[in-house]
């Protein structure tokens, strides 16, 4: 039966991984890859994380299974990092949080919940937007449609973007990117957000609010506005979060799909639904990151010592933006790519085309996808220099 399978390409991230480690120039840099570095070119482990996890060993007493829903604590603990500690949807019980494997899965479970519960809405998405958006929602058997989002120039069309909105048929899914999006950077200000909230009152529409990247941007509380706008002034809303990032542990698999309903009845509903989509996707979820997590932060001392380690994360990231274009002022390009210092996240749209993004492979051995996407945490003060001299001279 396996004769008729045919051979599809590879991921386009998984293939720069791989010709990135086959590549022999001592001057290769890597810009693909969608993880934090360090200055040295590492992916570390938190020192939070490291303390939390020496506890864990000696506290830890089963390995037993932790429910559909995940460990309560890590609810608990979640809903007042994404909802605010003082929300009101918390109190009045209007969110449930299901741990989900990663944002990914958390996404899957939306989307299926979506399937199951609400037959016949779509599902519309930004354009750009994160490639596997485009693989997970179809998978579950929904329609999926774009709205625009980055214009020809490589800004911000958000007049584009709203006016899109306005046309969606009322009552579908429209997803929106927390803060940091993915893949371009560019995210929208808090008016801009209040002019979103209007539209999607006006049209009945159900936000999705992938926030993946909480804390990378401009701050914990700051990355939050528009999840905690849409659920505070919206009967419904859904949000998949996740702490691969903020707390760089990518390949535990710790996310958390959550649903804000109009009341607590309603809530417990959804919850019983939520519970059955994650059973028949995979029983129940890992534990040792909801475990590492719940560690941190119900301790005042781990959870400030954690909160430390992201800013200096993300100071790095928004420094070396600047550098960036500072660096590039000798060759009267610091006003071309001036919009990378405005963006926001690991993640910018630099504007380079296919053609100079292969030639920047080719020629200079630094590795970025081919729509000119490039992880700015993939950056130094080492490679700086030779990164900018090379877009330089490909962009000529």
């Amino acid at each position: 039966m396996f004769e008729q399978i045919e051979r599809v390409p590879g991921d386009a991230i998984l293939g720069l991984i791989e010709a990135f480690k086959k590549d022999s120039n001592p001057q290769k840099v890597d810009l693909g890859v969608g993880v934090y570095r360090d200055a040295e070119g590492n992916t570390p482990i938190m020192r939070a994380v490291k303390e939390a996890e020496a506890l864990l060993l000696k506290k830890e007493t089963t390995k037993s299974y932790i429910g559909s829903h995940g460990d309560p604590q890590y609810g608990d603990v979640t809903l007042p990092l994404v909802l605010g500690a003082d929300s009101p949807v918390i109190a009045e019980k209007r969110a449930s949080a299901t741990q989900s494997p990663g944002g990914t899965g958390a996404l899957r479970l939306a989307a299926d919940f979506i399937k199951a519960q609400l037959p016949g809405k779509d599902v519309w998405v930004s354009d750009p937007t994160w490639p596997n958006h485009l693989g997970i929602f179809p998978a579950a058997g929904l329609t999926l449609h774009k709205y625009p989002y980055v214009d020809a120039e490589n800004r911000l069309d958000f007049d584009g973007m709203l006016n899109a909105l306005k046309q969606i048929p009322q009552g579908d899914v429209v997803l929106l990117h927390a803060c940091c999006h993915n893949p371009t950077g560019f995210d929208l200000n808090q008016d801009q957000w209040r002019q979103v909230l209007e539209v999607v009152q006006e049209r009945g529409l159900l936000p999705l609010i992938d926030f993946a990247y909480q804390g990378f941007g401009d701050g914990l509380e700051e990355d939050a506005f528009g999840a905690r706008l849409m659920a505070e002034n919206l009967d419904e809303a859904l949000i998949t979060s996740s702490y691969s990032k903020n707390f760089g542990i990518y390949r535990e698999r710790t996310g958390c799909f959550i649903a804000v309903a109009k009341n607590t009845e309603q809530m417990e509903n959804v919850r019983s639904q939520m519970a059955i989509v994650a059973r028949e996707n995979y029983s129940n979820p890992p534990a040792h990151g909801s475990a590492i997590v719940c560690e941190i932060l119900a301790s005042a001392e781990l959870a400030a010592v954690w909160r430390d380690e992201l800013t200096e994360m993300r100071d790095r990231i928004n420094g070396l933006r600047r550098d960036f274009v500072e660096a590039l002022k000798p060759y009267g390009l610091d006003r071309t790519f001036a919009h990378v210092a405005e963006q926001r996240g690991m993640f910018s749209y630099t504007g380079l085309t296919a053609n100079q993004v292969d030639r920047l492979r080719d020629e200079y051995g630094i590795y970025m996808v081919r729509s000119g996407r490039a992880n700015v945490a993939g950056l130094s003060s080492e490679n700086l220099p030779y990164v900018t001299e090379a877009i330089a001279a490909v962009s000529k």
